[in-house]
């Protein structure tokens, strides 16, 4: 998710980071290197990749620089959206992006103790997920999920239509979903949050846009 200057630039970003290079690195860009990777990605200059060099550079460890906890949906896969590869980031995959204390352990895992810096909760437009939350929907284990969502729905401020035929209706629940994900990830995690006061990581907030292919950074 890092560049370094001149021929090593490529380099990295293309064959997965080096602890020295991670290590290095801020919160403050990391995030300045996953806008810009977006920025490629939306634009159409993604890097060009070797994916056996990244396989064979990374197999002996890993250094990545964020951890993502995003939807399962199949056109939203982080390492894409960013322009990432093999070894850059932690992906934690759940419909609708919610937290669980198998999701928090695994962030803590992958910020106090593999290092990453930066935790991002990714939601997207058109989640259908979400969608399932505003309709009340009913199945086996998803209901104690969308449960998790459904308050978000009755706290998001619109004037429209309050239903999931809304599109931007569903948008905005999204997007109080992701802020209220994080408030429950700093709540449920003291290990998190004293990180995240001493500085050591920042955990943000993002919505993809699956018509664009643009990420907002809330």
């Amino acid at each position: 998710m890092l560049d370094t200057e001149g021929e090593s630039e490529a380099d990295e970003l293309v064959a997965g980071l080096s602890k020295a290079v991670r290590d290095a690195a801020t919160p403050d860009e990391v995030i300045a290197r996953a806008k810009a990777g977006n920025e490629r990605f939306r634009t159409g200059r993604t890097r060009h990749r070797d994916l056996l060099v990244e396989l064979k550079r990374t197999a002996g460890g890993q250094w990545p620089a964020a951890v993502v906890l995003g939807c399962i949906d199949s056109r939203a896969p982080a390492e894409i959206i960013f322009d990432l590869g093999l070894g850059d980031i932690f992906n934690c995959r759940v419909a609708g992006n919610v937290e669980s204390a198998d999701v928090l352990g695994s962030m803590e895992y992958a910020t106090q103790v593999a290092g990453a810096k930066l935790i991002i909760v990714l939601g997207h437009s058109a989640c259908g997920a979400v969608k399932g939350a505003i309709a009340d929907a009913r199945l086996g284990n998803l209901t104690q999920l969308l449960a998790k969502i459904r308050p978000a729905v009755g706290l998001t401020e619109y004037m429209g239509a309050r239903t999931a035929d809304d599109a931007d209706f569903v948008d905005a629940v999204a997007r109080k979903s992701v802020q209220m994900a994080i408030d429950r990830i700093r709540a449920d995690s003291p290990v998190i949050a004293e990180q995240e006061k001493s500085g050591a990581i920042k955990i943000v907030g993002c919505f993809y846009d699956l018509s664009t292919g643009a990420v907002e950074f809330l």
